[in-house]
């Protein structure tokens, strides 16, 4: 008799605030009122799998922020104010206070490369890993201005010792952790899909990330603000193909800078897996 063996899923989940961006609310919900401000969470995403911890999404480059010349060089918008959430590199402050060394993380992935997700990339060049879609780093190392403009800061990504994993579409990370093309916010932004395996009860939940910045772009579709080579509606079409992920699987669809649900549900994780 064969015995069928589910594939491993995650273990663990660990959510990581690695700053904060204060901006105005029509950044994350197209068309809302100018005067409009938020303070958004930068949002990191730790995953314990078979073969060691995987990181998703990597903060701010804190050499752009902490130099007054590179600051001024890289965030010329006085509306954007990106503020970083100690004195140290915010990736190596989190994983101390929960006790996880960096070198435990094996595999590394982005979302997208603007520098709010890309800018921690430095910690991890020549050494493990980093998975993103081959149109997102082609689009960001072509030679014309517009991926600056749109607030990809190539230093942050232009370094022969990363050792990329590039993907057409949907792409396994690790067992348990699955990239999903949501291509709109920039031209190669994918959001992921966690399964966690059965030894911690199963289930799973899908992380948009940049392609639903609030809880209201899920539940009132609404076009988020920041978009590259598409109009503002089209950028609807990547929520309701995550709405309906989430729905096939019954799984939790949790937005990437909410205010109120990025610290609802990483209270939600340290609950559940105790750390």
């Amino acid at each position: 008799m064969t015995t069928l063996v589910r594939p491993a899923g995650a273990r663990r989940i660990v959510l990581l605030t690695l700053g904060y961006e204060e901006l105005p609310k029509a950044i994350s919900v197209h068309g809302a009122a100018p005067h409009e401000r938020l303070r958004e969470p930068t949002p990191g995403v730790l995953i314990q799998t078979n073969g060691g911890w995987v990181l998703l999404d990597t903060g701010f480059n804190t050499a752009l922020i902490r130099d007054p010349a590179l600051y001024r060089r890289f965030y010329p918008n006085i509306e954007y104010i990106p503020v970083l959430p100690g004195p140290g590199e915010p990736i190596e402050e989190s994983l101390h206070d929960i006790g996880i060394d960096i070198d435990d993380i094996h595999t590394v992935a982005v979302s997208h490369l603007h520098h709010d997700h890309a800018g921690g990339l430095k910690l991890f060049a020549g050494r493990v890993p980093v998975h993103a879609q081959r149109r997102e780093l082609e689009y960001g190392l072509s030679n014309h201005p517009d991926p600056e403009h749109h607030a990809m800061a190539r230093i942050d990504f232009d370094d022969p010792r990363i050792d990329w994993r590039l993907a057409d579409g949907d792409a396994e990370i690790a067992p348990g952790v699955r990239a999903v093309p949501t291509y709109g916010h920039t031209p190669g932004h994918q959001s992921f899909v966690v399964e966690l395996d059965e030894s911690v009860g199963g289930g799973g939940f899908v992380f948009a990330f940049d392609a639903a910045d609030l809880t209201e772009n899920i539940e009132h579709e609404l076009a988020i603000g920041g978009y590259i080579g598409v109009e503002a509606q089209e950028t609807v079409e990547p929520i309701r193909r995550l709405k309906k992920l989430a729905a096939d699987h019954g799984y939790p669809l949790i937005p990437g800078h909410d205010p109120h649900a990025w610290p609802y549900w990483t209270e939600h994780f340290r609950e559940r897996f105790g750390q």
